[in-house]
């Protein structure tokens, strides 16, 4: 087994080889002077299975193209098998043709990428219209979802007689809810409506007592951080003690200060890094890594 990156996600790839006492191996990837792409391996992947971990995040379209550059080029040297791990997988939220004439991106980079891995294995992805990865995966697709290590996380760091849980929106409350019931916390969601770009109302569908509560918000991706931050707005109003904002995926792509200017205590798990991780994933995947594993080794028993 050899287990590389194309950059994005060189710590959590290096982890994931000790965990599993594999070899890491780092890609050689540069560009030529007009810009294309070069790519090379450094060791030997004949006939080994290939694991490349690779977030697509930051550069979503520089990873995509790297990492079907590294998938081809693993086959092409006699790699047995090409697995990508992609703890945050970008495009997914381009899911339906929302205006005339645009380009569906999910479906898109789904089609490049059954063409040239033979397994992806992803967390927490961004599926609002499609009921599962299969609906636009050829290919073995995994899901899998950090909720057992942020909770872990939330366990550890806060007393459960004085925290209550929030998902800032619809969309996010299901892991908001999954998260609290394994922490054993209260937990509600808030639901927003926009009167004109600047007059938002925030409510809260079930009511639940904040004041003097910590309050700890969680959505599956903190992109701009303004649905957090009407969110902490609303617990603020009710009486909140502290605010925390847990992201399965930090994009942070205005960065922290505005966030922090909000008193929000900002955290994210390493399925990108960043200097808010603070809850590793890396169990959850090597879990799944050595599932893969023992299932084949069955299969070839058999």
């Amino acid at each position: 087994m050899i287990i590389t990156s194309c950059g994005n996600s060189i710590k959590l790839a290096k982890s994931l080889a000790r965990k599993l006492k594999a070899q890491y191996s780092p890609l050689t990837i540069s560009s030529f002077p007009d810009g294309d792409i070069y790519l090379k391996y450094n060791t030997s992947v004949k006939g080994k299975k290939v694991i490349i971990v690779q977030s697509f995040h930051p550069s979503p379209n520089s990873s995509l193209m790297r990492v079907i550059f590294a998938a081809e080029t693993a086959k092409d040297l006699g790699a047995r098998k090409v697995i990508l791990v992609a703890p945050y997988l970008a495009y997914m939220r381009q899911d339906t043709r929302f205006h005339a004439g645009e380009a569906i991106s999910s479906r898109i980079m789904a089609k490049l990428l059954n063409h040239s891995i033979d397994k992806i294995i992803t967390i927490d992805p961004h599926l609002h219209r499609y009921k599962s990865l299969k609906t636009i995966f050829t290919i073995p697709a995994v899901r899998l979802t950090a909720n057992s290590v942020i909770a872990e996380y939330i366990s550890k760091k806060f007393d459960r007689a004085k925290t209550v849980i929030i998902g800032p929106d619809r969309e996010s409350y299901q892991w908001a809810e999954s998260i609290a019931a394994k922490t054993g916390m209260p937990s509600t969601v808030l639901e927003k409506t926009r009167f004109t770009s600047k007059k938002v109302r925030v409510k809260m569908i079930k009511p639940i007592p904040l004041k003097g509560k910590d309050v700890v918000i969680i959505d599956d991706i903190i992109s701009t951080g303004h649905t957090i931050i009407e969110a902490a707005k609303k617990a603020k109003s009710l009486g909140a003690k502290s605010i925390t904002a847990i992201g399965v995926h930090g994009l942070f792509v205005e960065g922290l200060l505005k966030l922090q200017k909000a008193g929000i205590k900002v955290i994210s798990t390493n399925c990108i890094e960043h200097t808010t991780n603070k809850i590793d994933v890396a169990p959850v995947i090597v879990e799944a890594l050595r599932s893969h594993e023992s299932a084949r080794k069955r299969l070839t028993m058999d």
